[in-house]
């Protein structure tokens, strides 16, 4: 990507065939999309990109297995569409971007031969749905063999588990690679340019969208033949902007998160507890060197702030203990997050839980305005597909097959499991390190480890002990448009969603770099590192944690200096 200047004078005051607002998953899709297939294409997003939503999901690629015993069950067609779709979408999101993705198995223990029968003959159903596009055969497997696979399994009446495949995904690095490729393929995209109102031709159309960028509050406009929005829990919001008198169709859905320490549960292969106390599913997820558990379903407003709370906490713990030998404890909790599903609900009574995952596009025909809602991480790329399919015939164009198929993400190509065993040949840096650089930028980790030939101080870690280093914070700055230290240490390095207290204790370094590379001044950089570490201690107070202490912290000053 450019510079935040270079993009700003790129945007501003200029025409675009295409202006998507919002830079989430689906936002940066729609982009992409438009930008190959050759028009000239904007993306806003008010926060970051992968700011809200899309970097909080359960990172696992999925057509859905609770869906499809919904859909059966309710003779739900709209239910059925979504698994069999993403069943699909699944293989084409593990080909995009291999450096971010992987396959996965996925284990649900049995304790009971009819349990073993009622899940066999489901996830058969569910590998048949997936025909040409299956990953793998779901088979039962042995009491011995799931033990062997999940040691620290509950062992009492166990029979067995159904195992199935599925993928695994870094979903904040996938939206970035998406916004990579779509600045690599001509786009303009800018991070922190809130959208604050709309311009209308003669005939009441949208030919202008008026911004500020939050960073320096600077105002700008922006024209454009079609406008998108894809604004994911604030949909409504753009909507009103451009009708007001269109009703409000949203309804989001709080999904939480926990991690915990990879040793409570080691397993190669991910967890799934079929029937909660509230008859969803929880998964449990080895996910880089921790164990992820998830989710939760809890209705909120786009007002609302999202975090782990102590219920969210509790509930989790409850229906995961129930399947280990021995109980994950609240004080094991090492980070946690929580976001907002944006559903589309007809019906205003009908419960979150109730509400298919399903995606709508909608054309109002009074402003132009094309807003794509709900939907889900897995099939985002066919809804930006269809998406500028409405964009193309909007515009009067022919409408061409989406070149995003099969197109490598940046980072992606000619990528191989190996790569990290050739940096660290040529740099000398660790095994965990190249592991970590090879996870995050894939072969864009090159780029990142160049910049510690220049200055080798570059190449010691943010903290520590730890595998990120200095480089991956100057490389964000200056090509992955991150503007504050939540930008770097949340969704470009992973180090929040790691351990809340790593996280405040990388700060003051990642600080200074930033400082370095943002001019920011000695007091701006103070309260930045301020604001990050109340933010965080406030998200550990949330989940019924002990904030990090003042020595944890200057811990981790004395490493900056």
């Amino acid at each position: 990507m450019k510079n935040r200047h270079e993009e700003l004078q790129d945007i501003a005051g200029k025409s675009f065939d295409v202006c998507v607002i919002g830079g989430g998953a689906t936002g940066a899709g729609c982009a992409l999309d438009a930008q190959l297939r050759g028009l000239r294409t904007v993306m806003l997003d008010a926060g970051d990109f992968a700011g809200a939503t899309s970097s909080a999901a359960t990172k696992i690629i999925h057509g859905g297995v609770r869906y499809l015993e919904e859909a059966i069950k309710d003779v739900d067609p709209k239910e059925y569409h979504v698994v069999v779709r993403a069943l699909h979408e699944r293989v084409r999101m593990l080909n995009n971007a291999p450096h971010l993705t992987r396959q996965l198995q996925f284990m649900v223990p049995s304790f009971s031969w009819l349990n073993v029968a009622y899940l066999d003959i489901g996830l058969k159903i569910y590998d048949w749905l997936a025909g040409s596009a299956r990953i793998a055969p779901s088979k039962y497997v042995s009491r011995e063999e799931t033990l062997e696979r999940m040691p620290k399994l509950k062992r009492e009446g166990l029979i067995g588990a159904v195992v199935y495949a599925d993928g695994q995904f870094d979903d904040a690095r996938y939206n970035l690679a998406l916004a990579q490729t779509f600045s690599q393929s001509g786009g303009s995209a800018l991070n922190y340019a809130c959208v604050t109102s709309f311009s209308r031709d003669l005939a009441g159309h949208l030919s202008a969208a008026t911004a500020t960028d939050q960073l320096s509050d600077q105002q700008f406009s922006v024209q454009a033949k079609i406008f998108v929005n894809a604004t994911g829990p604030f949909t409504d919001a753009v909507r009103l902007m451009a009708n007001a008198a269109m009703p409000k169709r949203m309804r989001l859905s709080k999904g939480a998160h926990i991690l915990l320490p990879l040793e409570i549960f080691p397993s190669p292969d991910a967890l799934l507890i079929p029937k909660t106390d509230d008859g969803r599913v929880l998964f449990a997820v080895p996910w880089n060197g921790r164990l992820l558990v998830g989710t939760t379903e809890e209705e909120v407003s786009p007002e609302d702030e999202f975090f782990v709370t102590k219920q969210d906490v509790e509930f989790m713990l409850k229906q995961l203990n129930k399947y280990l030998e021995h109980p994950a404890k609240p004080s094991d909790i090492v980070s946690g997050y929580a976001g907002a599903r944006p559903l589309v609900s007809a019906e205003a009574g009908q419960s979150t839980q109730k509400i298919a995952r399903d995606d709508v596009i909608e054309i109002d025909q009074a402003s132009g305005l094309i807003s794509i809602m709900g939907g889900k991480w897995t099939t985002h790329r066919a809804m930006a597909e269809d998406t500028i399919n409405a964009v193309q015939k909007a515009l009067g164009v022919a409408v061409v097959e989406s070149p995003t198929r099969s197109h490598v993400l940046y980072g992606g190509e000619g990528y191989s499991s190996e790569l990290w065993e050739t940096l660290k040949g040529v740099y000398e840096i660790s095994g965990e390190t190249a592991h970590h650089l090879s996870a995050k930028f894939g072969t864009a980790a090159w780029k990142v480890l160049e910049l510690t030939r220049d200055n080798p101080e570059l190449n010691a870690p943010i903290l520590a002990g730890s595998p990120p280093i200095q480089a991956e914070v100057v490389y964000c700055v200056r090509a992955e448009l991150a503007a504050t230290l939540e930008d770097v240490l949340a969704r470009r390095l992973g180090v929040q969603f790691y351990s809340w207290r790593d996280a405040i204790r990388s700060a003051p370094a990642v600080a200074s770099l930033m400082a370095q590379e943002l001019g920011w001044s000695s007091e701006y950089t103070a309260s930045e590192v301020a604001k990050y570490t109340s933010k965080i201690n406030h998200y550990l107070q949330e989940a019924g944690l002990e904030p990090e202490t003042a020595s944890g912290a200057a811990a981790g000053k004395a490493s900056a200096d």
